[in-house]
């Protein structure tokens, strides 16, 4: 199978279901972000990190991937009318996964009493990029959702993991040793 179609050298590509679009079009770009995600999440991955992160991760890329293909529907399909097998779904529980695994890590790290920078060791900032990639696929598809519906859970599922890579940064940086730097600015977060 050859990698190249030429399909698109007019500036168009397909959506899942054979329409033809733009490809500034707010979809290609919604899940070209989220693609962008899922090479960083790669990243992150492939640096020294503890084995259940990295097995974590993997089923992070995975549920990207089923991001995409949610947000290159075409309008009026549904992932079960599409002409291929039925796309796999995100699930509540997949968004209590993310949670659970912040939960856990939450636990060993020390309060948070300030606003933190990116920074410290080279796979936090890596965290970070992540992190700020994963609010602008947000943002895209919520663009995206404006016009065309999007499923709810890609949504969902995107909010909770940005949360996800700012308290993996935080983990990292307490894994590796490192300090968390401190923005210095006056304002302090106030606890209960």
């Amino acid at each position: 199978m050859k990698v190249y179609t030429k399909t698109g050298d007019k500036g168009e590509t397909s959506l899942i279901g054979g329409s033809r679009v733009p490809k500034y079009d707010l979809r290609i770009e919604a899940y070209g972000t989220v693609d962008e995600l899922n090479a960083f999440v790669g990243l992150i991955r492939d640096h020294e990190i503890p084995d259940e992160i990295k097995t974590f991760l993997d089923g992070v890329q995975q549920k990207l991937f089923v991001a995409e293909s949610l947000i290159a529907l075409e309008p009026d399909q549904s992932k079960h009318t599409y002409k291929f097998d039925p796309l796999p779904g995100i699930t509540e529980s997949d968004i209590a996964e993310l949670e659970q695994m912040m939960d856990k890590m939450n636990e060993m790290l020390p309060e948070l009493r300030s606003f933190i920078l990116p920074g410290g060791h080279l796979v936090v900032s890596y965290c970070h990029v992540a992190r700020t990639v994963c609010r602008r696929a947000e943002r895209a598809v919520l663009r995206v959702n404006a016009e065309n519906q999007v499923d709810a859970m890609v949504v969902k599922y995107l909010n909770r993991l940005s949360d996800y890579f700012f308290v993996l940064a935080r983990f990292l940086c307490l894994h590796f040793g490192c300090s968390e730097i401190k923005w210095l600015g006056k304002t302090e977060i106030q606890g209960d």
